[in-house]
């Protein structure tokens, strides 16, 4: 069964705040578990692309490729600043990006990189901060920084469950 599209989904930011270490836990842990979910595939796999559907590699590129934002989008709330920058919609850092063209070890080495320096800062958050709000673009409503870890953390898991659809589709899994 395929993961609902990304930009179909509708979210509810009423997590309590209380709930933001295991958010923050959960951020933490993708690095391992895409590592563990992609580490060991061959080439050939990682990189198949079915029709104009990403390759396993290129949703991990893609993962990579937003880091940069969510970084931002945690800055700007941490400053105190009223709305969060925009997503390219379009994607096309990863569309132009040919992350099948390198090793996965890399992409998954410096994705860990960048998510060890998102985790960082948002483990300094205090109680203030953590509920503090700035205007998400897209969805046109105020997102704490809580919810921001939350959005980012669902971002992740969509794109674990497609590599897992992938690998069942394949008949890896």
């Amino acid at each position: 069964m395929l993961p609902e599209k990304w930009f179909d989904r509708s979210f509810d930011f009423t997590i309590p705040p209380s709930l933001f270490p295991n958010i923050l836990e959960r951020l933490r842990g993708t690095p391992a578990r895409l590592e563990d979910r992609t580490s060991l595939l061959a080439a050939e796999i990682v990189t198949r692309r079915d029709r104009d559907r990403w390759s396993i590699q290129e949703n991990v590129g893609h993962l990579l490729d937003l880091e940069p934002l969510w970084l931002r989008r945690a800055e700007q709330i941490f400053a105190g600043e009223t709305e969060m920058a925009p997503a390219d919609l379009s994607n096309r850092r990863t569309h132009e990006a040919n992350h099948n063209a390198g090793p996965l070890a890399d992409l998954l080495r410096e994705f860990r990189s960048a998510r060890v320096q998102l985790v960082r800062l948002l483990a300094r958050a205090d109680e203030g901060t953590i509920v503090r709000t700035a205007l998400h673009p897209r969805l046109r409503t105020p997102m704490r920084l809580v919810d921001l870890a939350l959005f980012v953390a669902e971002h992740d898991d969509h794109h674990l469950a497609t590599v897992t659809e992938i690998l069942a589709h394949a008949g890896t899994e």
